[in-house]
């Protein structure tokens, strides 16, 4: 039997994938279209999150404010003095769940901008600073802590003794621990029937798959794809959107399905927003984009 030279079936895989990865991109948007700037008034956009009528709220931490993007395509000031918001997510009852990385503390901001102060500390210690978050579907949080040395701190080294992944259950005001092998983690995202979580180490550049338990504990950790992110969101069909270097997409299988080039510096975060959640919305260094999609988000 005659052998093929192994560069040939290299050269066939990569011309493969390549044509597989464009069909698929032309299955969740029109390829031909860029992202839209809506605004680079910014420092730094952060933290995209979006209500149940489709309005887009995001973070500008650096100026310490939170800003709405509605559906009508009109921008506004929600909320000043934000506690250097960074990530956010909407709870059940229309709450904006916040990392306040000013105090490393978690917010909960009602529509009407009211703040009740979640969780103070862990331990009786400073966070490093809550990250990005994901709200279960039974209103478990689940968030990220970092450290990301900010200029409005007085201190200058963390007082937990790694950089770890937890959730606060429920009414509680007392975090749990669910894993502590973190290099940076960064982005989390889970699936709207709860089932599973997705979190990025950005420091160990690879995203991780989780099965969630019923007492709100992680099992099965596997690494999904060898790709560090900053943000992410899930589709409709279970692909997963990684901020970063513009937004990779791969599909509930780990394979990179499409790219989006965003033309700033980083693309820090990642949502679907829209009357129909079909608008997708990037924060980008100092800029807001949009891009309209043939896939609805599921957050």
């Amino acid at each position: 039997m005659k052998q093929f030279p192994s560069f040939l079936i290299a050269v066939c895989c990569t011309l493969f994938i390549s044509s597989y990865a464009n069909a698929q991109s032309t299955v969740l948007y029109d390829t031909t279209a860029k992202p839209v700037m809506i605004s680079n008034q910014f420092a730094f956009t952060e933290g995209p999150a979006v209500d149940k009528k489709g309005n887009v709220f995001f973070t500008d931490q650096p100026n310490n404010k939170i800003w709405k993007y509605d559906t009508d395509g009109k921008l506004s000031v929600f909320m000043d003095s934000a506690g250097r918001g960074n990530g956010t997510y909407f709870d059940k009852k229309g709450n904006l769940i916040v990392c306040a990385d000013e105090h490393n503390q978690l917010w909960q901001v009602a529509p009407n901008g009211k703040v009740k102060v979640l969780m103070v500390n862990y331990k009786g210690k400073l966070l490093n600073g809550p990250n990005d978050l994901w709200v279960h579907p039974n209103g478990n949080i689940y968030f990220t802590d970092p450290y990301y040395q900010r200029p409005w701190w007085t201190r200058t080294q963390p007082d937990q003794d790694g950089q770890k992944v937890y959730y606060l259950p429920k009414g509680k005001s007392e975090a749990i621990m669910v894993d502590a092998d973190y290099k940076r983690p960064n982005g989390i995202v889970g699936t709207p029937d709860g089932k599973l979580l997705y979190v990025a180490d950005i420091g160990d550049n690879k995203i991780y798959k989780y099965a969630v338990n019923k007492d709100g504990s992680l099992s099965g950790k596997v690494v999904f794809i060898n790709k560090g992110a900053d943000g992410m969101t899930l589709d409709e069909r279970g692909n997963l959107y990684l901020a970063g270097n513009g937004i990779t997409v791969y599909n509930p299988e780990g394979v990179q399905i499409a790219h989006i080039d965003i033309p700033e510096p980083w693309s820090a975060n990642v949502c679907f927003g829209g009357k129909n959640k079909d608008l997708l919305f990037i924060t980008a260094s100092k800029a807001i984009y949009t891009l309209k999609m043939k896939v609805k988000g599921v957050e």
